[in-house]
């Protein structure tokens, strides 16, 4: 008689988002799983724990955007989850070192490691786990039975009881714009550096003091910025960069033409916001039945608005009041029955808050720079130097911490958008998000200005055109800011991560999984359940043995890891998935697959 084969997890994806699903499988195996025999394959090039964007193997000199005490891997009350918490320590507290720090990626990809190391120490003893390092390329294998998993460099695929895909960011694919840039450069031996991972890109075709156009503003240029200056040789005395001579001139712009916000400098007192308030599970339930698409302006941006709105007049009325004019029970009730961007909400605003500064206005923070001229380059360079300060002063000062109230009602906002997948919004809520609450450290934006004043860093403003002069055999870009005023340099560095899309991305296993059937969004996202993460074919039918999690699915989450006692929705996505693995493989029709 043949022995039965011991049940089999396939994990595709050894970074954070793997480590916390593995977290969460040995946190609810003794409610849910009493067999103690399971094989669970990790399956990543990289090394488990931090996998490629936490990994040892990078400049010390880069940072996480994060300070120390804001991140966990561990669950804790505020996640809603069927399973159990399982406290643990922050980054801060578990390296000892100051919360408020910003660590380097480094540092976080050694705190990765040891929760992973703690989640695997966990599992009982008849739980084997097996590290491959290198890439899957491919899953098959009938709905109903084991399925194959095929590894670069390897002979035999692994057999799966079920797959977990856990792949985090990934590299794609240029898209056509990206294509006719990398071919002229070709033709006029120019150097084009399309989307990527900065820390990944190869730097070192960007000559000293030449000028290098640079079309981005977010955190890839934050890293850009610090590999291409103090990464070859410059250094701080102060507020002033002395530079090694090594570095390229760079010009930079973006849509918005500034800086992602600084991270906030100052720690929360007083009473909350009632979060949510306006933005409720009982709303995402509603529009998750509703019939047809989802308009995103129409039909989810109001709730955001009205969410973020109430967070940041809350704060104000409770903590400033001195700056308001009414009192909060009035003004909250009018609030509530007021529309979202209408007449009678900005008279009520401007009635009960006499100054402008103190106001919520969504599109102006959007867009600082709309309809802003300057006259001259020169006059550009201090208009942004003066945004900065600005924008530097006010998110370190705690009268303004009515700052602090959006970014934690955003971050209750993502909780609930995450129910929803592609919103259909071409990322754009994503940017905002990203903009408003994911910016660099302070030291950061303050380096940046220095990097102004030394000449080494130029801004080209809003609104950033940038096009290949083939006549000339060179790239040329503008802003909107100083009309007719053209810089021409000889490489282009788009400064953002690939879009996470099924057409473009280079994964084989992703896109042989789209090929063989795997529904996808137009946006390009791949379709899941977004109970228990199963991928969804194309005729909608989940299915049953393979599952998915990530920033490439309709269920991505903010991150892999989050600030304490913020929700952690990507925890709770891990909770579900695991509590579904551990089912399925409970079933007595489990043990009737195949066992080849």
């Amino acid at each position: 008689m043949s022995r039965t084969p011991r049940p089999s997890v396939v994990i595709v994806g050894a970074g954070p988002r793997g480590t916390g699903f593995l977290e969460r499988l040995a946190a609810n195996i003794p409610a849910l799983y009493q067999d103690p025999e399971i094989d669970v394959h990790l399956v990543d090039p990289f090394p488990a724990g931090g996998g490629r964007i936490w990994r040892q193997e990078q400049s010390p000199l880069l940072w996480m955007n994060s300070t120390a005490e804001d991140v966990t891997m561990f669950t804790d009350d505020s996640v809603r989850l069927a399973g159990p918490v399982r406290a643990g320590p922050t980054l801060a507290e578990w390296a000892g070192i100051d919360g408020r720090n910003f660590p380097s990626r480094r540092q976080q990809g050694t705190y990765l490691r040891w929760v992973y190391e703690q989640a695997v120490a966990a599992l009982p003893l008849g739980v084997r786990v097996h590290e491959h390092r290198t890439r899957a390329l491919r899953i098959s294998g009938p709905r109903e039975g084991r399925q194959r998993v095929r590894l670069e460099g390897r002979e035999q695929p692994l057999l799966a009881d079920l797959v977990v895909l856990t792949l985090g960011h990934l590299d794609a694919e240029p898209d056509a714009e990206q294509r006719g840039l990398s071919r002229s450069a070709a033709r006029h031996g120019l150097v084009h550096l399309p989307p990527d991972f900065t820390a990944d890109s190869d730097l070192s075709a960007l000559p000293a003091g030449e000028p290098v156009i640079v079309r981005g503003f977010g955190l890839a240029f934050i890293d850009l910025m610090v590999l291409l200056t103090e990464g070859r040789g410059g250094r701080y005395d102060g507020d002033t960069y002395r530079p090694s001579g090594r570095e390229p001139v760079l010009y930079v712009g973006s849509r918005r033409g500034v800086p992602y916000h600084s991270k906030i400098g100052y720690v929360w007192q007083g009473e909350r916001p009632p979060l949510p308030r306006f933005f409720r599970p009982a709303q995402t339930d509603e529009l998750l039945v509703r019939p047809g698409p989802l308009d995103f302006r129409q039909d989810i941006w109001p709730l955001i608005d009205k969410e973020l709105g109430h967070a940041h007049y809350h704060r104000l009325f409770t903590a400033h009041r001195e700056r308001t004019a009414a009192a909060w029970p009035a003004f909250e009730k009018a609030y509530a029955a007021a529309a979202p961007g209408s007449a009678e909400l900005a008279a009520l605003v401007a009635a009960a808050v006499p100054d402008p500064a103190d106001r919520l206005d969504l599109h102006a923070l959007d867009r600082p720079l709309a309809g802003v001229r300057h006259p001259t380059a020169d006059a550009l360079q201090d208009g942004l130097r003066g945004y900065i300060t600005a924008d530097l002063t006010r998110r370190h000062d705690p009268a303004r911490s009515q700052d602090l109230a959006v970014f934690l009602a955003l971050l209750s906002v993502y909780g609930q958008l995450v129910r929803l997948g592609d919103l259909g919004d071409g990322g754009r809520w994503h940017g905002f998000f990203s903009y408003l609450a994911s910016g660099p450290p302070g030291p950061r934006l303050r380096q940046l200005l220095a990097l102004s004043r030394a000449g080494v860093v130029r801004f080209l403003g809003p609104g950033i055109t940038v096009e290949a002069d083939e006549r000339r055999g060179l790239f040329r870009a503008a802003g909107a800011a100083v009309p007719g005023e053209w810089t021409e340099a000889r490489a282009l560095v788009e400064a953002r991560l690939p879009d996470p899309t099924l057409v473009r991305t280079r994964s084989p296993l992703l896109r042989a999984l789209h090929a063989d059937g795997a529904g996808a969004t137009p946006g390009g996202l791949l379709r899941v359940d977004p109970a228990d993460g199963r991928v969804l074919e194309r005729d909608g039918r989940p299915h049953p043995r393979r599952f998915a999690l990530g920033p490439h699915t309709t269920a991505r989450a903010g991150g892999a890891f989050t600030r304490p006692g913020t929700g952690g929705p990507a925890f709770a996505q891990n909770d579900a998935v695991a509590r579904a693995v551990l089912g399925f493989l409970r079933e007595p029709s489990c043990r009737d697959r195949l066992s080849a």
